[in-house]
């Protein structure tokens, strides 16, 4: 017989109790603080830069302008990217721990346990946008900007990162492992980006004009139609509702997806006979042996090649679409390569440093960690295998996509051929540019294994890998140089000079200014790549052990202590 409920028949019960738990929790984290802190100097620091250089003669006359565009692109990628970080894993964490069980043994329903991780996670993506603008306000003042421009562009990049939120939290919602949940969340995030943009596009060059239909879900073309009002009060309530069906999807398939089903032998074993012959099979079995023999670690860290058939697929297809646009010569396709390439090189960044960091966070979580620490296997020994077992998962394809990149330079270089006195500069930053991917690759792959020795889980490990080595730097290397260049030509004498017919002659300096705006960053990029794997591969060879060791939780066997007798 089931207890009378308390209170005259009416069960109390708290409104949201998860939500209530998780925001007490988060208010007593130093991230909590310490993000909105970083996030403001960052802006001050852009946008005390932004207006030095507006003093310049050469700049525009409306500083304000530049300055929130370029802080509000910055926050809008901010924005997206908090769903990839903060909740595509939340709840496939715990589904590997363990510990969502328990909660469904209660009242709870699947709407407070997801709408208690996302208000927890939305605390570290909003409270930083938050932080910023206050300082995107003082562009109001600065002029280029008016009042319902500030607010349109405040609303979309808020509704963005709920938005990338709730995608995340429907992938972390039906995954169980965290680089599926990642590759999952950013393959639908891009799909909402672009998709329907890409199909009203097409659909404008039947038609008389764009007219957006699909785009209304995207989070991305509200913020673009922040600059007029006409589009964007549809787009941003159109994609704010597709959050919200997102959560709602979410709370649905969390109490029925928790549980680990059983699967059987067969359907996990992926035979090679499926994919390829079986004269090639045989070859790369006794590859694998071998490989097991000589390097166990080296072996474990390969065998998922799974991974690297996606790489190898964007590499084909990448290949494909060079090929096809250099027979056909579509010259006005160029650029559009150009920026998919760029998305692809982040793409392969965020996946090669997610595996990375991937084989030791996932070997201190099984326990098998214990076990290479246990083994005759030295630590250079662990550390060499596995990082030969990711340079033979990923270094083939990076190669040749590697190639492409230097092949589009060099195509571009043959556009602009006979117009440039300094070639061999021009050559020397090809070369330089060429080396910039693998160089980058390198680096994350040495500092993710150290991450993820180190971190909690492989999505915090992935961050900070990112943010040390690629973020961080990029936007310093990149700061300083916009800084330091006007400077020195206001310092050294870089401005035109006249010469005594009148015609304004542009100084040498100027001509090289954009060859050192490749150059320099450039050069700037591969030395730190190359401390970045310094000082990792040195840790790791170093105090492997030391790091693995801390990394592992003591076990108790909750026995009394024994007291020595005096």
């Amino acid at each position: 017989m089931a207890a009378a409920p308390r209170n005259g028949g009416i069960n109390v019960m708290t409104f949201l109790p998860i939500v209530e738990r998780e925001l007490r929790v988060a208010t007593r984290r130093w991230n909590t603080y310490w993000l909105r802190v970083i996030a403001a100097g960052v802006a001050l620091i852009i946008g005390g830069g932004m207006l030095l250089l507006s003093l310049l003669p050469f700049a525009g006359s409306m500083p304000g302008s530049a300055m929130f565009g370029t802080l509000t692109w910055l926050s809008l990628a901010t924005a997206l990217g908090s769903g990839l970080f903060f909740t595509s894993d939340c709840l496939s964490e715990e589904k590997r721990e363990g510990t969502l069980g328990f909660l469904f043994l209660t009242d709870l329903r699947g709407y407070d346990v997801v709408l208690g991780k996302l208000f927890v996670t939305s605390l570290r993506s909003i409270f930083p946008l938050l932080a910023i603008f206050p300082i995107l306000a003082t562009t109001l003042l600065i002029g280029g900007v008016d009042v319902g421009h500030f607010w349109r562009a405040m609303l979309a990049i808020v509704n963005a990162a709920f938005f990338s939120l709730a995608v995340g939290m429907l992938v972390s919602s039906i995954s169980r492992h965290s680089l599926k949940a990642l590759a999952g969340t950013l393959l639908l995030l891009a799909l909402f980006l672009g998709f329907g943009q890409l199909v009203d596009g097409l659909g404008a060059l039947v038609s008389s004009g764009f007219k957006p239909r699909l785009s209304l879900a995207s989070p991305g073309f509200a913020f673009v139609s922040a600059n007029y009002a006409r589009d964007f009060w549809p787009a941003l309530m159109v994609s704010h509702g597709v959050g919200w069906l997102l959560l709602a999807a979410a709370s649905f398939l969390v109490r029925r997806t928790w549980q680990e089903k059983p699967v059987s032998m067969q359907a996990t074993r992926l035979s090679l006979n499926r994919v390829a012959p079986a004269s090639t099979s045989a070859r790369i079995r006794l590859r694998d042996a071998q490989l097991r023999d000589k390097n166990p670690v080296a072996w474990l860290a390969a065998r998922e090649w799974g991974y690297a058939l996606v790489v190898w697929l964007v590499a084909v297809v990448m290949l494909a679409a060079f090929l096809v646009l250099w027979l056909t010569g579509a010259n006005a396709l160029w650029h559009v390569w150009g920026g998919v390439n760029s998305l692809v090189s982040i793409g392969l960044y965020l996946w090669v440093a997610a595996k990375a960091c991937q084989f030791f966070a996932e070997a201190r979580r099984s326990g098998a960690l214990e076990l290479l620490l246990a083994s005759p296997l030295s630590s250079r020994e662990v550390v060499h295998g596995t990082w030969l077992g990711l340079l033979r998962l990923f270094a083939v394809p990076v190669l040749l996509l590697t190639c492409l990149h230097l092949a589009l330079l060099l195509t571009g270089r043959q556009g602009s051929a006979g117009s440039d006195d300094f070639e061999w500069v021009q050559t020397v930053s090809i070369a330089v540019g060429a080396l910039m991917a693998p160089a980058n690759l390198i680096a994350l792959t040495w500092f993710g294994l150290w991450m993820g020795l180190t971190s909690k889980n492989t999505l915090t490990a992935t961050l900070k890998t990112l943010l040390y080595v690629q973020i961080i730097p990029w936007f310093a290397i990149y700061f300083l140089t916009a800084m330091i260049m006007p400077l020195f030509m206001i310092f050294g004498g870089g401005w035109p000079t006249t010469t005594q017919a009148g015609l304004s002659q542009p100084p040498m300096l100027v001509l090289w200014l954009p060859l050192l705006f490749m150059l320099v960053p450039a050069l700037l990029g591969l030395l730190k790549n190359f401390f970045f794997w310094l000082g990792a591969r040195n840790k790791l060879f170093r105090h492997f052990r030391e790091l693995a060791m801390r990394s592992i939780t003591p076990v108790h066997s909750g026995l009394p202590p024994v007291i020595k007798a005096p």
